[in-house]
């Protein structure tokens, strides 16, 4: 189990680490032209890497709502799940406080939004809660079907990292000017303990609507694919 919760604590690290650092630090030089859509592959590529990395060791989730969802789809037991969580969550906030470490000294430097997560105010285009729900939820309900659907038994095998990777990608690309795209809690926990306490006081939203998303995706799963523990 300790090799599984390492993998998990590293492959969330990395995520967070290289998709909200390129927001962070690439994104705030237009000249090098990272971007919008830099980020977005940032983050997939992140995942992409990781679950070919780690992936064979731990499932690669990367992310408690694909541990809740991965559950729900009767893939894994109960009995991982909090572990999982805990360690993605502390993976998450160890790439927070290094990004932050580098980033601060830059002369000048600006916490801002520190690449985290919100709605209202602090969305990226203002949108309201209720936009920012259903964004968040559909998009991890389709991840979910993405990841669940590439490690099915009847997939091709040795292709679910390309499809998960790119899937990552596509929902950044639809959903950053929304809430700056989380689908993912532990990434949502990270950033938003250091960018302050309005984050903070949004961060329910992005616990509530990715798991809500992943367990329909879960349960819906069981009557499109065979489930395999």
């Amino acid at each position: 189990m300790s090799q599984r919760l390492l993998s998990e604590f590293l492959g969330t690290f990395w995520l967070v680490f290289g998709g909200c650092g390129s927001a962070v630090l690439a994104a705030a030089f237009p000249e090098l032209g990272v971007g919008f859509v830099g980020v977005a592959f940032a983050f997939g590529l992140t995942v992409l890497t990781m679950v070919y990395a780690v992936g064979p060791i731990s499932g690669g989730h990367f992310n408690p709502a694909v541990t809740i969802g991965l559950w729900a789809g009767d893939r894994i037991s109960f009995g991982i799940v909090i572990p999982y969580i805990v360690v993605q969550v502390a993976g998450a906030i160890a790439a927070a406080a290094v990004l932050y470490l580098v980033a601060s000294g830059k002369p000048g430097f600006e916490l801002g939004g520190f690449a985290s997560n919100g709605y209202g105010e602090l969305s990226p285009g203002h949108y309201p809660l209720l936009s920012c729900i259903v964004i968040e939820s559909v998009l991890t309900f389709f991840f979910l079907f993405v990841i669940l659907g590439a490690t099915a038994p009847s997939a091709p095998a040795g292709f679910a990292g390309i499809a998960i990777g790119l899937a990552l990608t596509l929902i950044h690309l639809i959903s950053i000017p929304v809430t700056n795209t989380s689908v993912n809690p532990a990434r949502s926990t990270g950033p938003a303990l250091f960018a302050g306490m309005a984050h903070i006081q949004q961060l329910w939203m992005f616990w509530v609507a990715p798991f809500a998303g992943a367990i329909v995706a879960g349960v819906l799963s069981r009557y499109v694919y065979k489930p395999a523990r």
